[in-house]
């Protein structure tokens, strides 16, 4: 079952109209999921809440079935698509899951386990849960990946639910669906291959396309948009921030010069700008830090992973476990000190006494150290090199 979500508040909205009897129409009754007799069952809820964001589906096809109403879309056209014929392409162009073996493990998917894959991608990583007989709850804020899902719904009808949607989201998805709660969380923060090697989606210097960058097409703020509208002292803020650019500075500088005498519209046009005054080292082009904090400001990245973790206690079950995979010292930065916060029993301050109990003392770490690529994956993956898997424990 697809969920294409755009528009989360409209489907919250039809929810409560539900739960307040507000539904006026014999057309809006109809679409009311019928009561399941106990707590819902995982194909339940893909047949239960589906008609009530079946409203709000842009070019979907509705038919009945069983115990509710099957509903997939044309998602990956339109606005928030991608290029003509792009669907045939999604899989063998999509990114190898990074870690699979490392989250099979560490997740343990089995049949009458509910997992949630909060960035679906290519459906590496949700493949192989489903394999081992997990549900899965996947999501992702990409049209174009949706595409991938179409295989794996037919696959597992009963098991797979995917929504389009940021997973910061999946609080209101869990409690609006009546899940209490799931097993396992998996985080995979990171733009797709599929994403960085479509030059119309402007990610990536190598690529001369739209200076876009936007993960869902249908948000409203592009890259484009930062470079020539933002103060130029925000701009040197994002670069430093996000982007860790020591020359932050001379790069808002140029863009600032640069766009007072014509728009920045391209990629090229900003690799240009940005090579004419950051020096290149080791390879590496002087762009690198530039393009990905206007990746991570334009997708609110870091913002999306810290609210995503400080629900994550609510909604795992006692022994489920969050696994996240980051791909840069940013993110990975933000999982540790979590994960270290909400795993101390005990807090101290020097005023203190004695150390006191941590309140908010969520888990246990089973492993304290990020885990990392093994040779053999390297070898068939280089771009797992940069991945780093960090896991923690629900406690009862």
């Amino acid at each position: 079952m697809i969920w294409n979500l755009l528009s989360f508040s409209n489907w919250s909205n039809f929810s409560n109209r539900i739960q307040r009897k507000e539904l006026t129409s014999q057309r809006e009754l109809n679409l009311v999921p019928q009561p399941a007799g106990m707590g819902l069952a995982w194909h339940q809820l893909a047949g239960g809440w589906v008609p009530a964001a079946g409203n709000w589906i842009q070019g979907r096809r509705q038919t009945m079935a069983g115990s509710g109403v099957r509903l997939t879309s044309q998602v990956g056209g339109g606005q928030g698509g991608g290029d003509a014929g792009a669907g045939e392409e999604l899989a063998s162009v999509y990114h190898v899951p990074v870690l699979a073996d490392e989250i099979v493990e560490w997740l343990a998917p089995a049949p009458g386990k509910l997992l949630m894959d909060g960035t679906f991608g290519g459906g590496g990583h949700t493949r192989c849960l489903l394999d081992r007989g997990a549900g899965v709850l996947a999501l992702d804020r990409d049209a174009d990946a949706l595409n991938e899902a179409e295989e794996l719904i037919q696959d597992w009808p009963d098991d797979l639910v995917v929504i389009r949607t940021t997973f910061d989201r999946y609080p209101e998805i869990l409690g609006e669906s009546g899940v209490q709660g799931v097993l396992g969380i998996l985080l995979d923060v990171r733009v797709s291959s599929w994403q960085v090697n479509s030059p119309n989606r402007g990610f990536s210097f190598r690529f001369d396309g739209p200076l876009d960058m936007r993960m869902d097409r249908d948000a409203p703020l592009t890259a484009a948009e930062i470079v020539n509208t933002w103060p130029e002292e925000e701009l040197a803020r994002i670069f430093y921030t996000y982007g860790e650019e020591k020359a932050s500075r001379r790069v808002a500088a140029a863009i600032a010069l640069r766009r007072a005498q014509k728009a920045i519209t391209t990629t090229a046009d900003l690799a240009a700008v940005t090579a004419s005054v950051v020096p290149k080292h080791s390879g590496a082009h002087p762009a690198t830090k530039v393009f990905q904090a206007l990746r991570i400001a334009v997708n609110d990245e870091l913002g999306c992973l810290e609210r995503a973790l400080e629900q994550a206690h609510h909604w795992l079950l006692p022994g489920g476990r969050l696994a996240v995979i980051t791909f840069h010292s940013l993110e990975d930065r933000i999982v540790k000190n979590y994960m270290r916060r909400h795993s101390e029993p005990f807090i101290d301050r020097p005023e203190w006494p004695a150390p006191r109990p941590n309140p908010e003392c969520y888990y246990r770490l089973p492993v304290r150290k990020s885990i990392t690529a093994s040779p053999a994956e390297l070898a068939l993956n280089s771009r797992a090199r940069s991945a780093r898997l960090r896991v923690a424990e629900r406690l009862p």
